[in-house]
């Protein structure tokens, strides 16, 4: 099996040390939502398969080779797939498909605040587990999934919920901190409130939680016009790839 590069992305140096970070840091963040994994140099992946919308494998380098990555996921149970952080891979040959394309994005730290009438939800962090079950709730349309689990409420990981003045979680995201920046990631809302509120929301209680520090993450679709408004920037492509035949 041989699988191809795709050609490659010249960026300028700060630009690309804040891809690294923004690549880093979610591979970190699915290492810990699937409970383990191994990193590598070029690599993060976990040879049991994880939990839905949570990629086997996530590349950390222009030049992971993807027989390597390939070979330490389980490509033969239904379901395998890889965040090509730099899309720079070719694995169709594999028998792989691309799900869906997407922009890691960035937020400067000194990026203004969100104004205080985007954000009328009272936010707070989740602070045990009973509290994580209703924001996972939230989160998945009224349902609990079991995907969060509490080992995740940790001092670099906070879910943040924006409650109503009843105490409904109407909007809400998680964050996750590494080195020097915090992803922010699974932002939500619920019952129709404004996805507006949900980022401006979420970035005011990021920034008071870990101040002076830049906000990454990846969007797309309408996700991303969302992010762009609320001062992040692309940069740069990834891709998600699904294990879909045979190689």
């Amino acid at each position: 099996m041989s699988c191809g590069r795709l050609s490659r992305v010249i960026i300028d140096t700060g630009t690309e040390e804040l891809l690294r970070a923004a690549v880093r840091n979610n591979a970190e963040w699915c290492a810990a939502v699937s409970g383990g994994g191994a990193f590598t140099a070029d690599a993060w992946t976990s040879a049991r398969r994880t939990p839905p919308y949570y990629p086997d494998g996530v590349t950390l380098t222009r030049e992971a080779p993807a027989e390597a990555l390939l070979a330490a996921m389980d490509t033969g149970s239904p379901g395998c797939s890889v965040k090509d952080s730099f899309a720079a891979l070719d694995l169709a040959p594999a028998g792989f498909e691309v799900l869906f394309g997407a922009e890691w994005i960035h937020r400067p730290a000194n990026a203004p605040a969100p104004a205080a009438a985007a954000t009328a939800l009272a936010w707070t962090r989740v602070a045990d587990a009973g509290e994580l079950a209703g924001w996972e709730a939230a989160w998945g349309g009224g349902e609990g999934t079991g995907l969060f689990h509490p080992g995740l409420l940790t001092p670099e990981i906070a879910f943040l919920a924006g409650r109503s003045a009843d105490g409904r979680v109407l909007a809400g995201a998680a964050a996750n901190r590494t080195g020097a920046v915090v992803g922010l990631s699974n932002v939500f809302t619920a019952d129709g409130t404004p996805d507006d509120e949900a980022w401006a929301g979420a970035l005011a209680a990021v920034a008071k939680l870990w101040p002076g520090l830049p906000v990454v993450g990846y969007e797309s679709g309408d996700d991303l016009d969302t992010a762009l408004r609320h001062g992040f920037t692309p940069l740069g492509p990834l891709r998600i790839w699904l294990h879909t035949s045979p190689a």
